[in-house]
Parts: structure tokens; sequence; C-alpha cells
């Protein structure tokens, strides 16, 4: 089984293969409360109810010559325009930063209370270091709380720092992506940002990819070999 498991993916790689290398170095963040050190319960609206914990995730790519990061952040349950909850501003976006230094955040919380890293880009409020250019592009749902947000951390940008010189930390697992509302300013919900994609296929998605690309690559020897026998 396994040697049939091989076979069949050999063709999937080489598929791949054939798409062109990339060095591009991709990382992400799975974001949520507990990692800001929010208790449950501890969300409140304005008025003293309790609302719903707010999350998402993140995923950035930076480029092979080191020179930017691009990233995506989806997040559910905090307010991107301060009307999705028009009732309520303790859940209004208020500013959102990567963060990095010399502490190592945990993606698997609690972090200790003084666990903080300074902010080294901000990309939503102040501070905004997304100016050269501004590549920020700012997307609330249409229906529900929340947004999708992307932007670009050019290599002289940055919060009296640089991405060049945060390229270290951040590779190293010592920066975090964080969202702050009006409730927590010191930010409501973070992530720490990790090597590699958010999530990989299942191996029956990879096998079902393989024998696709397997049966692709007998039909064109099939072509070929009659090809030839007509000449």
């Amino acid at each position: 089984m396994l040697r049939a498991r091989q076979v069949l993916l050999i063709p999937l790689f080489a598929l791949l293969a054939g798409t062109g290398g990339s060095a591009a170095t991709i990382l992400s963040a799975v974001l949520s409360n507990a990692q800001d050190n929010i208790i449950s319960g501890s969300l409140l609206t304005s008025t003293g109810a309790t609302r719903p914990a707010s999350f998402g995730t993140a995923t950035f790519v930076l480029n092979d010559a080191q020179t930017a990061m691009t990233f995506t952040a989806t997040i559910f349950n905090i307010d991107f325009t301060g009307s999705q909850t028009p009732l309520d501003t303790n859940d209004n976006l208020v500013a959102a930063h990567i963060h990095a230094g010399a502490n190592a955040p945990s993606p698997s919380p609690p972090n200790p209370p003084n666990l903080t890293n300074p902010v080294v880009w901000g990309f939503f409020g102040s501070p905004f270091n997304d100016n050269a250019p501004n590549d920020v592009v700012n997307t609330p749902f249409t229906t529900g709380v929340g947004g999708t947000i992307s932007g670009k951390w050019d290599a002289a940008e940055g919060n009296a720092t640089t991405l060049t010189a945060q390229i270290a930390n951040i590779l190293a697992g010592r920066a975090y992506i964080n969202f702050h509302t009006t409730q927590f300013g010191g930010g409501e919900t973070r992530g720490a940002i990790v090597l590699g994609p958010l999530a990989v296929p299942e191996p029956a998605s990879i096998v079902m990819l393989g024998t696709g690309a397997l049966g692709v690559g007998a039909v064109a020897y099939r072509r070929r070999r009659s090809a030839g026998t007509r000449a």
C-alpha cells in the first residue's frame, strides 16, 4: 500500500515542480482572546451584556528577497465599521498591529500577562505604518460582525524600526498580530506568527490529486504511443 501511494504521488510532485519553484516564506497565525489573556465572560457590551468571543486567522508571505511581507487576516466578532453592532461600542476595532521583540509568544495560550512585544508595524489605527505606499484593503463583512484586512509591509516601513530589522524576530517565532478594541485597548485578540501555512490537504485529497495527475500522464503517454505507431 505504501509503495502504491508513493507511485501515485510521483506524478503529483512532478506536476507541482512543473509549476515553478518559489522561495517565498509562508507564515500563519490563529488568533484568540486567550492569547491576549482575555478570559471567557469578560467580553462585555457597553451595557454590560456578554458578547461573543472574537477570533480569526491570518496568513503571511515573505518574498524571496525578504523586501516585503504581505498578509491577509479575517477576524470575527470585532466591529470593523462601528456600525456592525450599532448599539455597542466596546467591540469597535480601534487599532491593529504586528508586534515583535525579545519575547516568544506561544500559539498555545494562555501567555503570562506580561508577555508583550512592542508594535513594529501598524496597519489600522495608530500607529499606522503601511505608508510607503499604503497597501491596506479593509473589507468589512456585509452581514455579521468582523471583516478581512490585508496589506504589505515593505522593507523600509515600521514603527521606529523596519521590516529588515524585524525579519529575524519574525522567523524565530517572536512576533504576533494583534487586534485592539474599545474595551481592550491593549489588545483583544492575537495570534502568534509561526512558520507554515494554516492547513495542509487531507491525505485522501493528496492521493486523489495524485491519481488525477497519474491519469493525465497516462492519457498523454497513450496519445504519444498511438501517434508513434501511426508514423
